[in-house]
């Protein structure tokens, strides 16, 4: 069953002994804090792991402003960007050289393939990840509803868990990588 925004926060005001709510503008605590906090934890959760289902590859556009230095090209970085995995050419998607600066990419190639973390909708998460965003919401809203950090630090122990569980479970939908000796084994030569 996906959640929204609403249904999220809803389940998270609920773990914490709190009223649900059914809109952002309803003129609540719930709903002011529900409304402040969510989409910097959320954004915070999925820029802290690369995500198998938030992750994108894109060809970037080219900017024609050059930077400044250090670099040849500048790229557009995605509206729905939240962090950097790697960046490559062709149809390759690693292992060029690249600095993310004044939100564009920066490098020497005059194309680029990023992979990267983006904006998910809360429809596309999968339960494990709802699960875990859930109990790090409870986390951040309880100081500010019932005033407690005792609670709130046991609130957090629950969500750092759920994140590890959260992780190990994505992990698991992809092949593991392999590590590249290749540059390690030249270096001795």
């Amino acid at each position: 069953m996906s959640l929204t925004k609403i249904g999220l926060c809803s389940r998270a005001l609920l773990k914490i002994g709190a009223h649900t709510i059914s809109s952002f503008d309803e003129g609540t605590a719930e709903a002011e804090v529900s409304n402040n906090l969510f989409d910097g934890v959320c954004d915070a959760l999925l820029s802290s792991y690369p995500w198998s289902f938030a992750t994108a590859q894109m060809r970037l556009p080219r900017l024609m402003a050059q930077p400044i230095a250090d670099f040849s090209y500048a790229y557009q970085l995605p509206g729905d960007f939240l962090r950097a995995l790697s960046a490559g050419t062709g149809n390759v998607g690693r292992g060029v050289r690249y600095r993310i600066q004044e939100k564009r990419l920066h490098t020497d190639l005059d194309e680029v393939v990023l992979s990267y973390i983006y904006r998910a909708d809360p429809s596309d998460y999968p339960a494990y990840f709802s699960q875990c965003l859930i109990s790090h919401l409870a986390a951040e809203f309880c100081v500010p509803l019932t005033e407690s950090a005792s609670r709130a630090e046991a609130f957090q122990r629950v969500a750092e868990k759920e994140l590890q569980r959260a992780r190990t479970i994505d992990a698991q939908q992809q092949t593991p990588q392999a590590i590249d000796l290749d540059g390690l084994i030249n270096v001795r030569y």
